[in-house]
């Protein structure tokens, strides 16, 4: 028998370039923002967008991140990231065991209230959002800001974990209730050890949508303490437009932060996001 693994050279090579061009495409806009950070705005304004730097000119960083108090940004970032990361997966997979093995009559309206979730859009809740959080008095606050980020962000979380935990054997949970344990003994030793794969794909999906967020906490807070780092790039769009320099600084500052999550979790992404799919 032939070896049927023998693909047409050509083929390889045209895979190849295919593979080859996007990675170019992707990569180049952030070696350009790059580059183009660290020349003057005079220089930048004056030669050539595509070239080099006559002279590196690190000085637009530590303006940038003084300008936009990129301390505050990040901290404040950091915070409503993790707490919101955090608070979704524990929420989302105590629904999630509770619609999959706790099953009672009103567990379909519950669970479909979540589905529904899903399908509407932040443009579409933004205005009757800000009202309710102004008139409960938690506007410009970090709380007005937690309570819509975990809301926003447990429908898909609580689909993907009702789903996945749905294939748990529910013999594995009457065996753990025969000897006795109690559910949140279940939940916490059985049910979120092997949801693990799920649970990382939420929290990939709510980090990078809460690090990322911009239209919402744009509404919901006015103080500068409690803005974060996607906010704070709003300012080098208005007196500091055309102080290019300074301005791409502040976006690859910005951007740093997403490019060493991915290097750091990239292979807990490729196999939390698979296995998201796989079972959801």
């Amino acid at each position: 028998m032939g070896d049927i693994r023998k693909v047409n050279p050509a083929a390889v090579v045209f895979m190849y370039f295919i593979v080859i061009l996007f990675t170019v495409l992707a990569i180049y806009p952030v070696f350009w923002l790059v580059v183009n950070s660290l020349k003057t705005t005079q220089e930048y304004m004056l030669r050539s967008k595509f070239a080099l730097p006559e002279q590196l000119f690190f000085k637009n960083y530590s303006i940038a991140w003084r300008d936009a108090s990129f301390t505050t940004l990040t901290l404040n970032s950091i915070f409503f990231t993790a707490t919101t990361v955090i608070s979704i997966i524990f929420l989302s997979f105590m629904a999630g065991f509770a619609f999959a093995k706790l099953p009672s009559r009103i567990t379909p309206v519950l669970h479909g209230s979540f589905i529904i979730g899903i399908l509407i859009t932040l443009q579409c809740i933004m205005v009757p959002l800000f009202l309710m959080i102004r008139s409960v008095g938690l506007y410009n606050s970090r709380l007005g800001v937690l309570i819509p980020y975990i809301g926003i962000g447990l429908p898909i979380a609580v689909y993907l974990a009702t789903e996945y935990i749905k294939g748990i054997p529910t013999e594995v949970i009457e065996s753990a209730r025969i000897d006795g344990a109690m559910y949140l003994k279940i939940f916490s030793s059985i049910i979120l050890p092997m949801a693990a794969p799920v649970a990382t794909t939420v929290a990939i999906l709510s980090v990078t949508g809460t690090w990322n967020e911009f239209m919402l906490i744009n509404i919901l807070v006015s103080s500068d303490k409690y803005k974060t780092i996607p906010l704070g790039m709003q300012m080098f769009s208005g007196s500091l437009a055309t102080d290019y320099g300074k301005q791409f600084a502040a976006l690859t500052i910005g951007m740093t932060p997403m490019i060493i999550f991915y290097i750091i979790f990239r292979k807990q992404i490729t196999k939390g996001v698979s296995a998201g799919a796989v079972k959801g």
